[in-house]
């Protein structure tokens, strides 16, 4: 037990699961030649938009019969336009790991109101049974619940031959993970999250099945303006070449480019998810040589490698209930905060009581490491005040 302040502090204490931390190297200089008070519709903005889309389809190795659009809404905007313009035409399987999945189930219940639905939700830290999703309907999922610190680990599990489309919410797996393009029909995922890009743009990417649903499917319910993806039955192909629905942030759109020329330059995908795996280890390695902290998801199978949702497990602090131990970890918290050592740490506010730490491609694992050996010392102190307190 840590008894001892440490010497140092990470040297970027960002450790939010989103807007997550910037890559390493950052600096408001990146954006010097972003067309800032510029048109989206001019040459330049026009030409940085598409770029992006370019960008994107190299260093996530997205197949060339694949669409890529720039949505308005983080990822929330991207599946919504999926959930508003695909769905229908079949029975919807819904399945849910995490509290923005759950979303799904209530838009797609409640909202649309769909009849021939089955909605299929775990508790925090589990995984719905995945050899019981129908594919034969159409499947909308989350990958990697960043909320839960759960997902797959690959597309295994989805048939080749399916008859339905599988609309995955890759919010915190993409440029994280090995997606099975040839398993996925819709990607969704936003700036904010592995790449460390700025909030408010998501990524929608549709397969050549999604397209022709697309083109022969008309929803019984209006659509609105930011989720149109189709205008008189075609598809509009504008959207996919950058001229995106609604006016995007140049700056924003300047940020994700050089979050996407660095993922380049350090060898693309494969190296992004090295320094994820790497991340990752270093939370897990810690994880089992620490008695008083456990991964909420008690599976090695289905952890996150980018969300690392934890709970406190000292049977002196759990026995005093729930109460107690959020307030605990809210100490942990509020200390490493005050110190400068890690911002933005706590378990997503419908999680049980805990940590969350990204350990996302801009992350530096030395970081990590320094960060551990601070909630060893924050642990300690916050036990002896609360039970100081409580004599």
């Amino acid at each position: 037990m840590k008894t001892t302040i440490p010497a140092a502090r990470p040297a970027r204490p960002h450790f939010s699961c989103g807007p997550a931390s910037k890559h390493p190297g950052w600096s408001l200089k990146s954006l010097e030649n972003a067309p800032a008070g510029r048109s989206h519709r001019s040459a330049i903005g026009k030409s940085k938009l598409k770029l992006a889309i370019e960008l994107t389809r190299e260093i996530l190795q997205v197949p060339a019969d694949y669409r890529i659009a720039i949505m308005p809404g983080s990822d929330t905007g991207a599946v919504e336009a999926a959930l508003w313009s695909l769905l229908g035409a079949r029975p919807v399987d819904v399945v849910a790991w995490e509290a923005f999945s759950e979303h799904w189930v209530i838009d797609i219940v409640e909202q649309l109101q769909l009849k021939d639905v089955r909605a299929v939700v775990a508790d925090y830290g589990e995984i719905v049974d995945l050899s019981n999703i129908n594919f034969d309907h159409d499947v909308v999922f989350a990958w990697n619940g960043t909320t839960s610190g759960v997902g797959v680990q690959n597309g295994d599990f989805i048939p080749a031959d399916r008859k339905g489309l599988t609309i995955c919410d890759a919010t915190s797996a993409a440029f994280a993970q090995k997606l099975d393009w040839d398993k996925l029909d819709v990607v969704t995922y936003s700036w904010q999250k592995v790449l460390g890009g700025e909030a408010a743009h998501g990524m929608l990417i549709l397969s050549p099945r999604a397209v022709e649903r697309l083109k022969t499917h008309t929803p019984p319910w209006p659509i609105p303006k930011l989720f149109r993806l189709t205008e008189k039955g075609r598809l509009i192909e504008a959207i996919f070449e950058g001229e995106t629905i609604n006016t995007p942030s140049m700056l924003c759109v300047e940020d994700y480019l050089a979050a996407l020329n660095w993922a380049k330059s350090i060898g693309g995908l494969d190296a992004l998810i090295a320094r994820v795996n790497a991340n990752a280890k270093v939370i897990r390695d810690w994880v089992e040589r620490t008695p008083w902290i456990e991964f909420l998801a008690a599976d090695p199978a289905i952890r996150s490698t980018t969300a690392m949702c934890l709970k406190i497990v000292d049977p002196l602090i759990v026995a005093r209930g729930r109460e107690a131990d959020a307030a605990f970890a809210a100490e942990i918290v509020s200390f490493l905060e005050e110190q400068g050592v890690a911002y933005d740490i706590s378990a997503y506010r419908d999680a049980p009581p805990g940590l969350r730490i990204w350990c996302g491609a801009t992350v530096d694992a030395s970081d990590l490491e320094t960060l551990t050996h601070w909630l060893d010392y924050a642990y300690a102190k916050a036990k002896y005040e609360f039970f100081a307190e409580a004599a």
